[in-house]
């Protein structure tokens, strides 16, 4: 997994890689001005400000997530999800499913990716509270489909963390309002399967 590092001590809010009405109408651009340039900012600024004297100082942000606890950890862990999440997609497209080795491993694990798509909204829908429903892959490439409440990442349990779909309040409200598995049954019109398959290639 790539290393987030510092710049000059300090970390940076990313940069997304689409316009902001890129996602419409899955993810509105008004809810990537809040989500992104607001929630996301925060915990950045709030992860900066903390830093100092924490003995964390230079460490990349998935050594900080492993280190951390407290507000360090919920800010740095946020941070993580969040890079993850908004790197994830792309404009919709019905069609969009994956392919390779990744689509193999699916198939063989969860026996199609329909079957995979259903087990994968129901954690992110009966997730109690706020977190993220998670898609990671051990070490010799054996799926697993976890929750992680609040802003735990599957890198704490040792795993690689391929595809995320947020479910605090912040990622969908202002879109879907108390509607999350209407949210949850858009976004997949929006993942960008080549990185996800990156992420697995990648282990």
């Amino acid at each position: 997994m790539k290393q987030t590092m510092p710049i000059e001590g300090k970390f940076e809010l990313m940069s997304l890689p689409y316009a902001p009405d890129a996602l419409q109408p899955v993810i509105s651009a008004h809810t990537l001005e809040f989500h992104h340039g607001k929630h996301l900012a925060a915990y950045v600024s709030n992860l900066n400000a903390a830093l100092p004297d924490s003995g964390l100082e230079g460490q990349p942000l998935e050594q900080i997530v492993l280190n951390a606890q407290g507000g360090i950890l919920n800010n740095a862990g946020q941070i993580l999800n969040h890079n993850l999440y908004f790197s994830q997609f792309r404009a919709p497209r019905a069609d969009n499913a994956p392919e390779g080795r990744l689509a193999q491993a699916i198939n063989e694990e969860y026996g199609s990716f329909e079957a995979f798509r259903d087990i994968f909204a129901k954690a992110g829908a009966t997730l109690f509270g706020s977190g993220w429903a998670w898609l990671s892959a051990d070490s010799q490439g054996n799926l697993r489909i976890s929750q992680e409440p609040n802003a735990a990442n599957p890198i704490q349990h040792g795993l690689r963390p391929l595809l995320t779909m947020d479910v605090w309040e912040h990622a969908y409200y202002l879109d879907y309002q108390n509607r999350r598995p209407d949210h949850l049954a858009a976004l997949w019109q929006i993942i960008d399967w080549s990185v996800i398959e990156q992420r697995y290639n990648d282990l």
